[in-house]
């Protein structure tokens, strides 16, 4: 428990300065993460980030990370975004031949994947920071809130299992009692922030990142377990890796700057 206190503390000591200041170091910082999550993904799929097939995935990672707000300057050379994924894609199957199958249809699946649903969830971390510091503690605070009362919640009252075959123990009563902890951020934020939402907007949006949330959660336990792995990686002692503290965060993160944009 001790270290694992430790490392929040300094983990957060280091991390939060970057969010507050945002801008292209927050952005760098964000690449960072994103790599190291993409790495570890693909450790635990047996797959090597330093090989070719590992190189085309940063490759992927990097252009579906890149900002909105500095999108012209990979436009610049007549391509759009999707284009440059859509060769990327036409490499990975090049390579596929290249190996005789070697590297197969069912490998390049799993790369491709690995790089947009990590960098996705880190594309739209840079983007609802964009919008404003507030969302991304909003995002942050409900996430919290949601884990804290999911397991204060689900150790005193909890029954009724919510995914044994996945997470066996997390129930149906913690997963509601993670809801209401959200909601009571929601009402907190409708009071005392700045966020140009009402409160039902903020309450909707509660419910949702916190369903979504625990989703997010249950996905990476999906896969840990698919792979036979307790933690993602170890580069957070007493935490795992990067993935296992962004799991949530890569569901939610997109679902709020959508949900702002209505």
């Amino acid at each position: 428990m001790k270290q694992r206190i430790l490392t929040a503390v300094i983990a957060a000591a280091i991390f939060i300065p970057f969010v507050i200041y945002g801008k292209i170091p927050f952005i760098l910082v964000t690449y960072l993460m994103a790599t190291i999550a993409l790495y570890e993904l693909l450790k635990m799929g047996k797959q090597s980030i330093f090989s070719i097939q590992g190189v085309l995935s940063v490759l992927l990672l990097w252009v579906v990370l890149w900002p909105d707000k500095y999108i012209h300057a990979i436009e610049r050379f007549g391509f759009e975004k999707l284009e440059y994924i859509f060769v990327i894609t036409l490499l990975y199957l090049s390579y596929s031949v290249l190996t005789k199958n070697a590297f197969t249809f069912e490998k390049i699946g799993f790369h491709v994947i690995s790089s947009l649903y990590v960098g996705m969830g880190f594309h739209y971390f840079i983007e609802v920071r964009s919008i404003g510091l507030t969302y991304v503690f909003y995002a942050l605070l409900i996430i919290w809130a949601t884990d804290s009362g999911a397991y204060f919640v689900g150790r005193a009252l909890g029954k009724n299992k919510l995914w044994p075959e996945i997470s066996p123990n997390k129930t149906v009563e913690g997963a509601l009692g993670g809801i209401i902890c959200a909601l009571i951020v929601a009402i907190l934020f409708s009071v005392f922030s700045n966020m140009d939402l009402s409160t039902i907007k903020l309450l909707v949006m509660a419910v949702l990142l916190s369903i979504f949330g625990q989703i997010g959660d249950l996905a990476e336990s999906a896969y840990k377990r698919h792979f036979g792995v307790k933690d993602s990686g170890n580069i957070l002692p007493g935490h795992g890796g990067i993935l296992d503290r962004f799991d949530s965060l890569l569901f939610v993160l997109p679902l709020l700057y959508f949900f702002n944009q209505l």
